[in-house]
């Protein structure tokens, strides 16, 4: 049974979505990068993650091919620049972006990452986006648990309708307040790199032996272990990139895996939560 994510007046999505970080970068890449999302939405991956700041708008343009003459079928997310995220400059920056997706509005936008303005700059310029049409909902991202209650404080802070965070099984920081409170907020968590990054710390998730001997007794990959465990979690939806067709239909794939009590000890046996308040991670 496919686990569904309910987002603030929105339809219930499939708690795999679709990132595009490091797309846009490599114009040989373009066909099987737009083939892939739509291969993904083909497979009911609704979701689509994308950000200004993605090879400097090339994602959202790959994005925007991808979802022409399908608008409808999608729920699109994009994320405003720190330095943006006030004023005049958020209203060109939406603007900018919805030209590149080709769309005239965005289903969610987010503040990509706590800078110099105020929240309550960012807060009323979400909002007059709102008003204007432009976005239907607005959220933040790597934003800790201190700067959410910040915002939460603020009037109108309850509107906002995610935060999106690195989180894996080997960066389990936000199981200590962050996820909990968002959790009793019934605030959808996204997460990002939900597979890690490319380097040592995916290649040890990869690689570690207790995941592949588990993996195989489920006859399924690591990677898909790895997202059935970040989605495991209520109200978390992981939002990995894939590059290929192949690689989407392994994503949606682990939506059908069920993991047991027994599974989950295994693999946080091998990558324990800190057990203390720790830096949120990013990158």
């Amino acid at each position: 049974m496919t686990k569904l994510i309910h987002f603030p007046h929105a339809q219930a999505l499939p708690a795999i979505g679709q990132g595009t970080w490091y797309m846009g970068d490599k114009p040989m890449q373009r066909l099987d990068e737009i083939h892939a999302l739509q291969a993904g939405i083909d497979l009911g991956l609704k979701l689509i993650d994308t950000a200004e700041m993605y090879a400097d708008g090339g994602a959202e343009r790959i994005v925007g091919e991808a979802i022409a003459g399908r608008r409808d079928e999608v729920y699109l997310v994009s994320k405003v620049y720190p330095w943006n995220a006030g004023g005049h400059r958020a209203i060109a920056a939406c603007e900018a972006s919805l030209q590149r997706l080709k769309t005239d509005y965005l289903d969610l936008y987010l503040l990509h990452w706590r800078g110099d303005i105020p929240l309550e700059e960012t807060l009323a310029v979400m909002q007059k986006l709102q008003q204007q049409g432009k976005i239907r909902r607005w959220g933040v991202s790597n934003l800790d648990f201190e700067d959410m209650q910040e915002l939460i404080a603020l009037d109108g802070g309850e509107g906002c309708a995610t935060n999106q965070v690195l989180y894996h099984l080997a960066s389990r920081g936000i199981e200590h307040d962050l996820l909990p409170w968002c959790q009793q907020q019934n605030m959808p968590v996204m997460a990002y790199c939900p597979l890690a990054q490319a380097g040592r710390l995916r290649s040890g998730l990869m690689n570690h032996p207790a995941l592949n001997e588990l993996a195989q007794q489920k006859g399924i990959t690591v990677a898909q272990l790895l997202l059935a465990w970040v989605i495991s979690h209520d109200g978390v939806m992981a939002i990995p990139k894939a590059g290929s067709v192949a690689h989407v239909k392994e994503n949606a794939a682990a939506l059908g895996v069920v993991l047991t009590d027994e599974d989950k000890t295994v693999m946080e046996k091998a990558f324990p939560a800190p057990g203390r308040k720790t830096p949120l991670d990013m990158v």
